[in-house]
């Protein structure tokens, strides 16, 4: 029994040391945005500033239309997040408990997918985004306009699938018994309300873990809004960091000022769905 408790300590002694030491870029960078230029560029480092002060958050925001810059990464994060829910768990489902002829195939080429790296389909994409048929000008034949470059649904559309969440779904409903399956189809209940009204209730843990995992990585996406966007108005957040580079230097307390409000949102989402992102990534994993 001291012996298991000992290890316990040890084991909370060192996952608190990994977790302090995974949190010193975010302490630096909260530091930083406390401080003035001339304590950044002094040759003696401090980790603290002289006074805490937020005129750099103020400056900051004041740089640019902000407001417009967080509307946007919000519509665009919500709608990837919303339809990539829908469209990769009624995939994962059709996978993992509907029979149909070539299913191994195709999660065979879906699954390849998750070892192409997005730098080699993003100009693909954006052609397709760019040559979209009556949109932004264009003709039938995708000729003459933009498509829908510089648009909200140019930038979402291309993100509401993907291989890594198809995949996580589809292990997440094998693990459930199939006798579920039997007993809606006992009761006259097809494919699509079978899904609706026992499989899609009952997975919060999985729509929580893959939520939280796009919303990450469509909020902190700065390539595909910079291929995809020419315009102030369309900026998204990590765009809008970018402003405090200019020529005569980076206004570093004001970048990390901007940068701190930036990840605010994230931290707040994981917080309120760490206990369905462990379980999500627990179960999904189960065989």
């Amino acid at each position: 029994m001291k012996r298991e408790k000992r290890n316990q300590i040890i084991w909370a002694v060192g996952m608190s040391l990994a977790s302090f030491v995974m949190l010193i870029p975010v302490i630096m960078m909260f530091m930083t945005s406390m401080k003035t230029m001339e304590e950044i560029k002094s040759p003696v480092f401090r980790l603290f500033p002289a006074s805490f002060s937020f005129q750099n958050y103020i400056d900051a925001m004041s740089n640019g239309i902000w407001p417009v810059y967080f509307r946007n990464s919000l519509m665009i994060t919500g709608a990837a997040v919303l339809f990539s829910l829908l469209f990769n768990s009624i995939a994962g489902y059709a996978f993992a408990r509907l029979s149909f002829r070539g299913a191994k195939i195709m999660f065979l080429f879906l699954m390849m997918g998750l070892m192409m790296p997005p730098q080699v389909t993003m100009l693909p994409t954006f052609l397709i985004m760019a040559k979209f048929p009556l949109m932004g000008g264009n003709d039938i034949f995708g000729s003459g306009g933009t498509g829908l470059v510089n648009t909200y649904a140019g930038l979402v559309i291309p993100l509401v699938s993907g291989s890594y969440g198809v995949f996580l779904c589809k292990q997440f409903y094998e693990n459930f018994p199939r006798s579920l399956d039997e007993a809606a189809m006992i009761d006259g209940a097809g494919k699509w309300r079978t899904y609706f009204t026992i499989y899609l209730p009952n997975s919060k843990a999985i729509l929580a873990t893959l939520g939280l995992l796009k919303a990450v990585s469509v909020w902190n996406d700065y390539m595909w809004p910079l291929v995809m966007t020419n315009s102030e108005t369309m900026k998204t957040v990590q765009l809008a960091l970018t402003m405090f580079k200019t020529d005569s230097g980076v206004m570093w307390n004001q970048m990390m000022a901007a940068a701190v409000l930036v990840a605010l949102p994230m931290f707040v989402l994981f917080l309120c769905a760490q206990k369905y992102f462990i379980q999500g990534i627990v179960t999904s994993g189960l065989k």
